[in-house]
Formats: C-alpha cells, sequence, structure tokens
C-alpha cells in the first residue's frame, strides 16, 4: 500500500463521513434526532474512540519497534562489512580484487537504497551480482600457507555474516503492519468522524475543527506507515554507517 495513498485516502473519508453527517442531520427524521438515539451514537463512537487508541497505539509501537531494529541491523551489516574489509587488508595485496568488488557492493547499496527513488529496497539484481562477485573472489584466492589459509577462513566466515546481515535487512524493508489493520483502522475512524457531525452545530468553526482534526489523525497515520518502511520516506534509517565504511575503505 502506498505510503501517501492510504493517508490521502483516509483523509477523504473522515472529512466526507464528518462533513455528511452535518450535512443530513437536518434532513433525518425526528425519531433519528431525539435524545435517546444521540446517547447511544455518543456511546458507540466511545467504543470506537477507545478501541481505535488502542489499536494505533499498537501500530505506533510495531513501526517503533521495526524501524529501531532495522537502525541497529545496518550499523551490524556496516561492522561487518569493516571487518570484513580489515581481513581483506590484513591478507594482502593478493585481495585487492575482493576490496574493490566489496567496495562496489556496498556503494551500490548505498545508492539503490536510500538515493535511487525506483529502488527503495537494500536489494536489487545488480547488487546480488556484485555481493555474489565478492565471494567468488575471495574463494577463488589460494593461501601459499597456513597463515594466509587462516586469515582467508577468517574472512569467509565474516562474508558470510555479510550475508546473513543483508538478507535481515531485506526481509525488514518491507514493514510489519499488516494492510488490512490499516483497513479496519480507518473504517472506525470514518465512523467516529461520522459521529462528530452528528448534532454538530453547522458553522465555520466546526467545519475548520473536522478539516484540522482529520488532517491531524491522517498525518499520524502517514508517520505510521512512512516509519514502518525504515528505508523510504522523510522518517528512513539513516545511510551514515555504510557512507562511513565507504570512506573507510577508500582509505
Amino acid at each position: 500500500m502506498s505510503e501517501v495513498l492510504v493517508p490521502v485516502l483516509i483523509f477523504l473519508c473522515l472529512l466526507v463521513a464528518s462533513l455528511g453527517s452535518l450535512a443530513v442531520y437536518e434532513r433525518l427524521p425526528a425519531h433519528h434526532r431525539d435524545e435517546n438515539t444521540h446517547a447511544i451514537v455518543k456511546l458507540a463512537a466511545n467504543l470506537f474512540v477507545v478501541m481505535t487508541s488502542l489499536v494505533l497505539g499498537l501500530m505506533i509501537s510495531a513501526a517503533k519497534n521495526t524501524f529501531e531494529s532495522v537502525d541497529r541491523n545496518v550499523h551490524a551489516f556496516a561492522t561487518d562489512l569493516v571487518l570484513l574489509d580489515r581481513s581483506l587488508v590484513e591478507y594482502g595485496p593478493e585481495a585487492s580484487d575482493t576490496r574493490q568488488r566489496l567496495l562496489a557492493y556496498v556503494q551500490r547499496a548505498v545508492e539503490g537504497t536510500w538515493r535511487a527513488s525506483d529502488k527503495p529496497l537494500i536489494d536489487d539484481v545488480e547488487a546480488e551480482r556484485i555481493v555474489t562477485g565478492v565471494g567468488t573472489s575471495l574463494r577463488s584466492i589460494k593461501p601459499p600457507d597456513a597463515e594466509r589459509a587462516e586469515l582467508r577462513g577468517v574472512a569467509l566466515e565474516r562474508f558470510q555474516k555479510v550475508l546473513e546481515q543483508r538478507w535481515i535487512l531485506v526481509e525488514q524493508s518491507e514493514g510489519t503492519i499488516p494492510p488490512p489493520l490499516i483497513i479496519v483502522v480507518g473504517v472506525w475512524l470514518t465512523l467516529i468522524f461520522a459521529s462528530f457531525g452528528y448534532r454538530a452545530p453547522r458553522n465555520i468553526i466546526v467545519v475548520a475543527a473536522l478539516l484540522i482534526a482529520a488532517a491531524l489523525i491522517s498525518t499520524a497515520i502517514y508517520l505510521i506507515i512512512d516509519m514502518d518502511v525504515p528505508f523510504s520516506g522523510p522518517i528512513h534509517v539513516s545511510a551514515a554507517p555504510l557512507e562511513r565504511v565507504i570512506a573507510e575503505m577508500q582509505r
């Protein structure tokens, strides 16, 4: 679901529900506008408010946990990349081709994840090809002695950790909040706003208040969805750890 389209649709639904209820109230039959009906509408609206508040709290918590988890994993990924590069440097000039391939992969990962609007994920075909080449180049190195063989073994272990961290980030890049939950919350909010227009005074202050409230709720939904997809949007995981890796590898 689009990070922008969903909040916009929710905003329109809230606005139509509240202003529509405000507009049609005077046209309702008299028995639909009595005090007993109003009391039941208020009770039902309060129930929806409580349930929606609980679900929104859970959504915020889930989005926050996803964002923090991905941020930690990006730092761990950067650490593993630096350690792999240090292992290759320690091995010697024979590993220079592998280092260049590794540098090209990190640069591609940063470009494809944070700077390319059409590639919002850390996973893409070109990055897959480059990282596969890193492993092929590393395995093709022939150690001349036991010491170099040990260094190559350490480098292979660290390369395996890099692959594991990469796929963890790929799996986390899509978010965890299911679309049906967002739809349910949108429906509940629409019903709540419809109740706001019931028996409300028909004046510009009420209309402005409903408009502002719909905008605030839609913005909150947008921020939750955006935080849940941590590699895109205004709230995203920083690329600084991997940029520092690139700077370190280019020294």
